[in-house]
């Protein structure tokens, strides 16, 4: 099959009209490409845990573009017409927050989880941008802007209530969003690679150990645990 496309650590192609087949590479990046390695098989361990958190998204009703588990690291997920925005939730404050707005202490809660939009270019080191400049940008429309966050803050509920029990706090998480008809649905990934999650120690078990210049093998224990926690996907499919 040919690539439809293929980015910093996904490759994706067609399987049939209206499916995709979304294969997680094992390439780990940071600081927008500068930092690349190859982690075999971090592409199962994302792909595996992406699976997991879709589901336990769609459980509780939550709509994303998730079909089902190839197997190793591949996914079908419905076709979207993905939007050039990226959406973080933050619970604490840490990363690019602490740089903005130094007043606040790293790893302070938040009196409420907060919603950033962010313009997905590269060449522009996805840029935070205001709900309005999205709006006046015709990207979406207002109503669709506030159906965006809804899904970003019930997301974040969702998964809040999964770690937090357990002993792990979610710092944070990116998402993207994409038009399934018109449907608005949460496509992407969900892993370590988009998301901060400390273990009841204060480990991190995402990218940020590979950000902080730790090891592709330090970094691929980061991501099984986080597996292990997450669990196996439920929904396989079919060959």
């Amino acid at each position: 099959m040919e690539p439809l496309y293929s980015g910093k650590a996904k490759t994706l192609y067609r399987l049939e009209p209206g499916k995709i087949l979304m294969l997680f590479r094992d390439d780990v990046t940071a600081f927008d490409g500068k930092r690349r390695e190859s982690a075999p098989g971090k592409g199962e361990l994302s792909a595996k845990t992406s699976a997991r958190l879709f589901e336990l998204l769609e459980e509780h009703g939550i709509p994303t573009h998730y079909v089902c588990y190839r197997g190793g690291a591949e996914l079908v997920v419905r076709e979207a017409k993905v939007l050039p925005i990226e959406v973080i939730v933050r619970n604490y404050a840490y990363g690019s927050m602490l740089r903005r707005m130094p007043l606040l202490r790293r790893l302070q809660k938040l009196s409420r989880p907060l919603v950033e939009f962010h313009y997905k270019s590269d060449e522009l080191h996805d840029p935070l941008v205001l709900p309005q400049d999205i709006v006046e940008a015709g990207i979406v429309d207002e109503n669709a802007l506030h159906e965006i966050e809804r899904l970003a803050l019930e997301a974040n509920s969702v998964l809040r209530d999964f770690f937090e029990p357990r002993g792990y706090r979610l710092l944070d998480f990116k998402i993207e969003v994409g038009w399934v008809g018109d449907k608005l649905v949460i496509v992407d990934e969900l892993s370590g690679d988009t998301m901060r999650v400390l273990d009841p120690e204060g480990r991190h078990l995402d990218k940020e150990v590979f950000r902080r210049g730790g090891s592709v093998e330090e970094l691929l224990e980061a991501y099984r645990r986080l597996a292990a926690v997450v669990g196996e996907p439920r929904r396989v499919c079919e060959r």
